[in-house]
């Protein structure tokens, strides 16, 4: 009778665990009637909305495109206008002579003194340096445009990680919970069986023990997926405290391989390959600008200016004046200056089209990596497709062979284990091969990875 009390006292923790981890399952989230519907479009729509990053790099193009203007600048004329006034005490008094062009106070001041000039000054030849700025600050902008490509793509890639990822950890979860479900189910039918002596008391704490040994991975397959749901939250910039229920499936239409046209696709798109070509001609542009300092420099000027004691009455031609001339500047020896910031120039441009033929070689492997990641996940689906009815009627022997007094209490839970683990791998595989995709599609620069 002590026996038979503690059995009914195992079945019913037993059957509160059930419930209590049933309570957590998958399918209690996913039909919350507040919860936000999320499909990887709509996710990678708000990732690119909210994401920190993204606005970040959207505000460098700004002040990329600023530093453009304001390069140009140098070309166009500069121009002011100024106003002074001041009251002397005493000044140097001259007779007005008569007939004259220019009223002689203009040259030794009023008591009232109001001064009043326009000024410009345009560089006619400034050795290269202002346009080698331009370009430079041109080519700077595309740059800054690309790494905002180069940015959308890593966000992209990211929101697919989390978004198929929440995908795995759900079908983990209910693997897990299946798995869990058969061990008591067998423990329960183990138990029945020894009540009526046909099963030892051995098979039965061997039985428990199963359902104990596997209860962690449920609970880390749980904990798992709550991590990667806060993860992608973040990543959207959603409140930690919303519902979102994951609209989508853990499959994708597969991709013919066709590494060739890859691989071109991925030298004239991918961002951080036009980001190294743009770093070659911003070095290349810098040659140039270090020359401008070796050659003559020219630059014009004019400059009108009116004195008088009467503010209504100074634009005139007794109160006038006015210059106009240019200036040429020849550097004749800089202590060898000019001749340290070309040498300097030109290792700085080899080194950037070093680094770019370097990342020539890199695009090459990446792409041939995702293109090997995704003929490694097509076999791995390919396998386990084959091998999940083989594993399930595995099991059923193996409870057959049991209930029948043929087989052992071990077989029962290696053939759980070995259902549990296919399904697994399918689920693993079908994620590394969206993953591949994902990847494959960054590689290339596709900022939307088109389906075949």
């Amino acid at each position: 009778m002590k026996s038979n009390k503690s059995h009914n006292g195992v079945s019913i923790l037993l059957f509160l665990s059930i419930l209590f981890f049933h309570s957590f399952a998958p399918a209690a989230e996913t039909t919350n009637r507040s919860a936000i519907g999320l499909s990887i479009n709509d996710a990678i729509n708000i990732a690119l909305v909210s994401n920190k990053s993204v606005q970040m790099q959207k505000t460098e193009i700004k002040s990329a495109a600023a530093e453009k203007m304001y390069a140009f600048s140098s070309f166009l004329p500069k121009a002011s206008v100024n106003y002074g006034y001041t009251y002397n005490n005493s000044v140097l008094s001259s007779t007005d002579i008569p007939g004259k062009r220019k009223d002689p106070r203009i040259f030794e001041g009023y008591k009232n003194d109001n001064q009043f000039s326009v000024t410009a000054e345009q560089e006619i030849f400034a050795g290269g340096a202002n346009i080698a700025d331009f370009k430079q600050a041109n080519i700077n902008l595309r740059s800054q445009e690309e790494t905002l490509r180069a940015t959308i793509l890593e966000i992209e890639f990211e929101t697919h990680r989390l978004f198929y990822g929440i995908l795995l950890a759900y079908e983990t979860e209910l693997i897990a919970l299946d798995l869990v479900k058969q061990a008591r189910l067998h423990y329960k039918e183990v138990e029945a069986k020894h009540m009526h002596g046909t099963a030892s008391r051995f098979d039965v704490l061997q039985s428990k023990v199963q359902v104990a040994r596997l209860m962690p991975q449920l609970i880390d397959a749980e904990s798992s997926r709550r991590l990667i749901m806060v993860q992608f939250k973040k990543l959207l910039a959603l409140n930690m405290g919303d519902e979102v229920k994951i609209e989508g499936v853990l499959k994708c239409a597969p991709v013919k391989i066709r590494e060739e046209e890859f691989l071109m696709e991925a030298y004239e798109n991918r961002p951080e390959m036009k980001l190294k070509s743009l770093g070659v001609d911003i070095e290349k542009w810098g040659i140039e600008f270090a020359k401008s300092t070796g050659v003559p420099q020219v630059s014009g000027s004019f400059a009108y200016s009116a004195r008088s004691d009467d503010v209504g009455n100074m634009i005139n031609k007794r109160h006038d004046n006015w210059n106009v001339g240019f200036k040429v500047s020849i550097p004749l020896f800089d202590g060898f200056a000019t001749a340290a910031k070309i040498n300097e120039a030109r290792a700085k441009y080899a080194h950037a089209r070093l680094d770019k033929d370097d990342y020539v070689d890199q695009v090459a492997v990446d792409v041939k990596q995702a293109c090997l990641n995704l003929q490694k996940a097509q076999s791995v689906i390919d396998a386990q497709k084959d091998s999940i009815m083989e594993a399930t009627e595995a099991l059923r022997l193996s409870e057959v062979r049991y209930n029948n007094g043929v087989g052992i209490n071990l077989d029962v839970f290696d053939s759980q284990v070995a259902l549990a683990q296919v399904k697994q791998n399918l689920a693993g595989a079908y994620y590394d091969y969206i993953m591949a995709k994902a990847d494959l599609g960054r590689v290339m620069g596709r900022e939307f990875f088109k389906e075949e």
